[in-house]
């Protein structure tokens, strides 16, 4: 796993062992980036359940002005902090060692809003669901944000139907695809 673009280009990543994170591969993250790469440079980037930080450290590569990354395993954690050390992107990071909802309560203490906030929970588990709900009353987004899930093939997001988001686009890759939200307009 590499960095795609950026100051950090070409740089190899480290990951975790085992199966407890799924890396986002080079090619899905790089289509992901095109599609995002207009409004990244000056941007503030959240990356949820971050793993081994690949998704957050590209957004700073390519010109995010901040990344906070929040994440729950001791070895992503470690991981994390070596991969921002050694792409020299560690100031402009803020690595948030808890459970997301946890993490996301310290967030808004910085009084930042974010122009991207990126999720890869666990498949599976409904974590999208309680990241939104708490994500729907909060002050670290705004019609601006765009929320960005990883989510498997068969995830149902119909829940949104009842949420305070709704879906602007939907890209689907093989394995899993990503769902682009953000705040439904009100009326």
């Amino acid at each position: 796993m590499r960095v795609i673009a950026g100051t950090a280009r070409s740089l190899r990543l480290k990951t975790i062992e085992g199966l407890e994170t799924r890396p986002t591969t080079d090619r899905i993250k790089e289509t992901l980036f095109n599609m995002l790469q207009v409004k990244i440079a000056g941007s503030n980037f959240l990356d949820l359940y971050s793993g081994s930080g690949a998704i957050g450290i590209e957004a700073l590569s390519r010109g995010a002005k901040k990344a906070y990354f929040i994440e729950n395993n001791n070895s992503a954690i470690n991981c994390i902090k070596e991969n921002l050390t050694f792409t020299k992107l560690q100031d402009k990071a803020s690595v948030i060692a808890s459970d997301v909802l946890t993490g996301l309560l310290k967030v808004e203490q910085d009084n930042l809003v974010f122009d991207y906030i990126f999720m890869d929970p666990p498949y599976q588990l409904g974590e999208e669901e309680k990241v939104l709900e708490y994500l729907g009353n909060s002050t670290i987004i705004n019609e601006d944000t765009t929320i960005i899930i990883e989510a498997s093939l068969e995830n149902n997001f119909s829940f949104l139907e009842n949420s305070k988001f709704e879906i602007i686009k939907e890209k689907k890759y093989k394995t899993n695809k990503h769902i682009f939200l953000c705040l439904k307009e009100t009326e």
